[in-house]
């Protein structure tokens, strides 16, 4: 990786492998994009892509030149009302009413490695050789508010990371209305536009559209990045598939309000914005204070979404998770959620954890209900204390008793909640949110704690860090059930209230770095009602996260395809759950339940006790299965083979790093009469290397598998006859491929 700075022209071009990214100087002094896509050559004279003509009727905003028209060029920092009459990247309301700014060129540092975000998630670099990043100083000379344009480059993969931080360096305060994290104007905009998009129990699907003249747009004003919308876009062409051609990500490392925008303007020009959402959003910048934006990252590549999906897994799997649990295998869990709900005893739930016990699973966790008056969702939440009644030994005492068995125990949190029915909302009303004099509307009975003020995050932690301190606990498990309504904090002033929803996120941020600071070897588990915070931002803090409330076989394959394109399969929380399943009344086979789940961290919710003994010997199998390949599955390069949203086949596999073992997992969704014969090309392999296959102990060439496929026909094609193995809807089988 590479920053060069060319002095005459102005010139800044950043370089890896993979990439470059060039800008400049303007002469109007703001800077300029010219470039981001496949690394070329570094020269004298880049400042020649820059693209000037006299159009008619455009606005000029550097006298004695019709041709220079910031409405024409691209920028990295777009200001509102300057003759662009795009969307601005930035806005600021100054004391005399203007919203008018003009940042100009100061200066830059080149710093070896990444320098932290305080505060914020983002990735990072453990020594200087493995980033370079760029900071640019700018500075509007009438507010004399000071702007640093941050970028980093990774010595691997197409990445770039953006963000920008505010500095007044004035005299008088202003109110920053708008400040997006990254803009990127691309010069043309034959793309297809890629989101994520659902709603509970199915979130994160697969929506694909042509990018038209106009703005096209996903976010959140929800408080938390959503169910509906994940902060993570794709700008493809259309011709890219997973396998090969052009794409760009765009990940927002942030869980809070946020907009992702694609502008396309009368001439094709594409201006995409990353930031948090601009409505509802105000900061009051004071005289020598700081606004740091989150960091958005974007990634380029040309060897398909495939290619595209695993430098974001890299990135996110090693340079954004954290702590002694990075690059861990995860523990096998059963969770009694889905067994017990809030019906269980302490002995209900050592007979349940003895059976998983024997079953070989490591890690029990103890879910919603144990604390406080919580015999129903209406009530406890804010009581972090044991419930005696069921518990009569406390967390202490149920912790001992799971260790005693052999197994970790992991412990169920709702921290940013409370219920009217509990002793923290008699005590402390002020501190759930709400707006005076106006209908206090709560989703499922409970209401959100004002985070963005200290003491509230105080006593949770205080609540939370006495009971990890006392017990054995392994494992937390984060919940948040519900967005946020009506917020007003009262320990802001009415000029500060539009900062309310990004100090609540920062608070939230705050209680996770106090916690996995002084645990650190308590792994964490973020939750959202399932995915409704599935973001990078939570990467950061807990390096799981639970996918979805949706546990059912057939869905869950929408899910977590579509939470691979950008988030790596050891972040991804699956578990086994009963059929009929509790969302959908579905039936699915036990083994199609594992051979989803495997592709995930893995686990179980449900009660082991009530399985058959053909079903426990079953599960078994699972649970020696994943522990075999678990390192595989979870830190392996994966790729995406079949699209559940194209068909009714769906596939993707994993490969080892050294190519010598991969992992095939194949699932049909209806069954099919009188079929056709079957072959799954593959990808990763070493093709001069030679594969056994377990099923049926074929050998073949690396490059057979992936040019030819490996053959998947089964009793489906032809007549079916007596003896032949059985095949059912929802079918699913896991091919293991060894290096002979």
């Amino acid at each position: 990786m590479k920053i060069v700075y060319h002095e005459k022209q102005k010139v800044f071009h950043l370089w890896n492998e993979s990439i470059s990214y060039v800008m400049m100087a303007l002469p109007n002094g703001q800077l300029g994009q010219l470039y981001f896509g496949k690394k070329i050559h570094d020269r004298e004279g880049l400042s020649d892509l820059l693209e000037l003509c006299v159009r008619p009727m455009a606005s000029c905003s550097f006298p004695g030149d019709r041709s220079f028209s910031l409405e024409h060029i691209r920028q990295e920092l777009p200001c509102f009302g300057t003759g662009d009459y795009r969307s601005p990247a930035v806005e600021i309301c100054q004391p005399n009413g203007s919203r008018i700014s003009d940042f100009q060129y100061q200066s830059h540092s080149i710093v070896s490695g990444k320098p932290q975000l305080t505060g914020l998630p983002a990735t990072y670099a453990e020594d200087g050789s493995e980033a370079a990043t760029l900071l640019i100083d700018l500075k509007d000379p009438v507010t004399a508010i000071r702007v640093q344009m941050s970028y980093t480059v990774f010595a691997e993969g197409g990445i770039l990371a953006k963000s920008v931080r505010y500095l007044n360096e004035g005299t008088e305060a202003v109110q920053l209305t708008r400040a997006m994290s990254l803009c990127l104007d691309l010069p043309d905009c034959g793309y297809e536009w890629l989101q994520l998009s659902g709603a509970w129990a199915r979130e994160r699907h697969v929506k694909t559209r042509k990018l038209a003249m106009g703005i096209q747009s996903i976010g959140s004003l929800r408080g938390n990045s959503s169910h509906q919308h994940n902060p993570f876009l794709v700008l493809k062409r259309p011709c890219a598939t997973e396998r090969q051609g052009e794409a760009i990500g765009f990940s927002f490392i942030y869980s809070g309000n946020f907009l992702m925008q694609a502008e396309v303007d009368a001439h094709d020009t594409t201006r995409v914005l990353v930031g948090i959402h601009p409505d509802a959003f105000s900061w009051k910048l004071e005289p020598g204070e700081i606004f740091q934006t989150p960091e958005a990252v974007m990634v380029y590549t040309d060897r398909g979404l495939n290619g595209m999906s695993q430098t974001f897994h890299r990135l996110f799997r090693k340079r954004l998770a954290r702590g002694q649990w990075r690059d861990r295998p995860r523990p096998i869990l059963i969770n009694n959620w889905e067994a017990t709900y809030f019906d269980f005893t302490e002995e209900k739930l050592v007979q349940i954890a003895k059976k998983a016990k024997e079953c070989g699973v490591e890690l029990f966790v103890l879910d919603d209900g144990w604390f406080g008056a919580r015999d129903s969702d209406r009530a406890g939440l804010g009581d972090w204390v044991a419930n005696q009644a069921r518990l009569p030994r406390g967390i202490t005492g149920i912790a001992e008793l799971i260790e005693g068995l052999g197994m970790k125990f992991g412990l169920w949190f709702e921290p940013e909640m409370v219920n009217e029915d509990s002793e923290l909302y008699r005590q402390r009303p002020d501190w759930a949110i709400a707006t005076p004099q106006r209908v206090k509307s709560h989703g499922r009975y409970q209401y959100v704690l004002d985070f963005s003020r200290k003491e509230v995050v105080d006593c949770i932690y205080e609540m939370m860090a006495k009971i990890l301190r006392e017990a054995k606990v392994s494992y937390v498990k984060w919940d948040m059930n519900r967005s946020i309504t009506e917020y007003y904090s009262i320990g802001l002033p009415p000029e500060r209230q539009g900062e309310a929803y990004h100090r609540y996120i920062l608070g939230v941020y705050e209680l996770y770095e106090r916690l996995t600071e002084e645990f650190p070897e308590v792994l964490f588990e973020s939750c959202a009602s399932g995915g409704g915070r599935f973001d990078a931002g939570m990467l950061y803090y807990a390096p799981q996260g639970w996918v979805s409330d949706d546990t059912d076989a057939a869905e869950r394959m929408k899910i977590q395809y579509g939470t691979s394109m950008c988030y790596p399969i050891s972040s991804m929380g699956s578990h086994v759950s009963m059929t009929p399943n509790h969302q959908l009344f579905r039936d699915t086979p036990l083994h199609t339940r594992a051979n989803v789940a495997y592709f995930g961290t893995f686990g179980y919710e449900l009660d082991l006790n009530r399985l058959t003994e053909d079903e426990i010997q079953e599960v078994k199998g699972q649970v020696a299965f994943m522990k075999e390949y678990r390192k595989l599955l979870q830190f392996g390069t994966f790729y995406r083979l079949q699209s559940p949203f194209e068909g009714n086949e769906m596939s993707w596999m994993a490969v080892s790093e050294d190519r010598k073992t991969a992992i095939v997992g194949w699932y049909r969704t209806l069954n099919v009469v009188n079929g056709y014969y079957r072959r799954l090309r593959l990808e990763g392999l070493d093709p001069d290397c030679r594969y056994r296959e377990s099923r049926s102990g074929s050998v073949c060439y690396g490059d057979e598998l992936m040019n030819l496929g490996l053959c998947i026909t089964d009793v489906t094609a032809g007549e079916v006859t007596a003896g032949q193995e059985p095949c059912t809807d929802f079918e699913s089988r896991i091919y293991v491929l060894e290096a002979e």
